[in-house]
């Protein structure tokens, strides 16, 4: 680099969304209100379940762990988001950053396999109907949801070591409302191609390893549904999984879209939406997606609500 001014940054300073004061004031009331309802419903859900006792499954022990990851996922990125709408300081310090950056991407990894391993749930329950209890077990379950927190944590730090290489000489503007990837390996002055392989290759077996999983599973489920005679209980099997596929696609759509494409087509615009889309609203629209669309959910609701007023009469 020669004589090259190379410093390691004290601050970064996120541009975020827009520099319209009327927009920022519009995004901060949708963005509260969003995050409201994602820390209402995704607390609601894990509540419920672990109140009501029939909840007491493995698909609903997956949900759980579900509704926790969005509720954090969205707690990682939008309280600092709707900071910055607020006030005109925008900086972040390089610490927060990069930890804001290894837990997204920790939460998102993880919740790419524990997505996979709700569709292997759902393939147990409707393809081996009679082994499910023993295929599905305690122990199983456990196994699944801790080998899925492990790979986001291992993701997370292959992440981190790598941009732990990067050096910042001129900019610290991050053109984006967190610290992500794109935004953050555009600034650095040193060479970054291969560090950008690596995360790509982490990154694309994360979501494609994952992806396959999902995939194998549902060819397997529709194979099965199909070979059922009455029309009732093809209904039922699909509805079953009709919550699980609606979640995962919005979640791998707007993932790949962003992650899986090459650096030098980074668009700030484009991107940005997308990312608001699965940081922001997507955590919402899970505990929604499973809990309108489920029967079993909305009875839970019902019973807990009935113990609560039966308890105070009693009082």
């Amino acid at each position: 680099m020669g004589r090259r001014n190379i410093t390691q940054v004290s601050d970064f300073i996120l541009m975020g969304l827009t520099d319209s004061e009327e927009i920022r004031l519009v995004l901060f009331t949708l963005f509260l209100l969003i995050y409201l309802i994602t820390v209402l419903g995704n607390v609601g859900m894990i509540l419920i379940i672990y109140l009501d006792s029939q909840l007491h499954t493995a698909m609903y022990f997956f949900l759980s762990h579900l509704s926790f990851l969005d509720l954090s996922y969205s707690s990682v990125i939008t309280p600092k988001t709707l900071d910055n709408l607020l006030t005109s300081i925008k900086t972040i310090s390089y610490m927060n950053c990069f930890t804001q950056m290894s837990f997204f991407v920790f939460l998102g990894a993880t919740e790419c396999f524990l997505l996979s391993s709700m569709a292997y749930d759902r393939y147990a329950a409707i393809c081996s109907p009679l082994h499910y209890p023993v295929v599905m077990s305690t122990r199983r379950c456990c196994s699944l949801v801790f080998g899925s927190y492990l790979i986001g944590f291992t993701d997370s730090f292959v992440n981190v070591l790598c941009m732990n290489k990067l050096h910042f000489c001129n900019s610290s503007v991050i053109y984006h409302f967190f610290c992500d990837t794109s935004p953050i390996l555009s600034l650095s002055c040193t060479d970054t191609h291969d560090i950008e392989i690596m995360i790509f290759v982490v990154a694309g077996c994360t979501l494609v390893v994952s992806l396959i999983t999902i995939s194998v599973s549902y060819v397997s489920i529709l194979s099965t549904i199909l070979k059922i005679t009455s029309t009732a209980g093809k209904q039922k099997a699909f509805s079953t999984c009709a919550s699980h596929l609606l979640g995962v696609t919005i979640f791998y759509g707007t993932m790949i879209f962003t992650y899986l494409k090459p650096s030098k087509s980074y668009s700030l615009g484009r991107d940005q939406v997308a990312s608001v889309f699965y940081t922001i609203v997507i955590p919402v629209l899970n505990p929604l997606i499973y809990s309108l669309r489920n029967k079993e959910v909305k009875n839970a609701v019902s019973r807990v609500m009935q113990k609560r007023q039966v308890s105070k009469q009693l009082k």
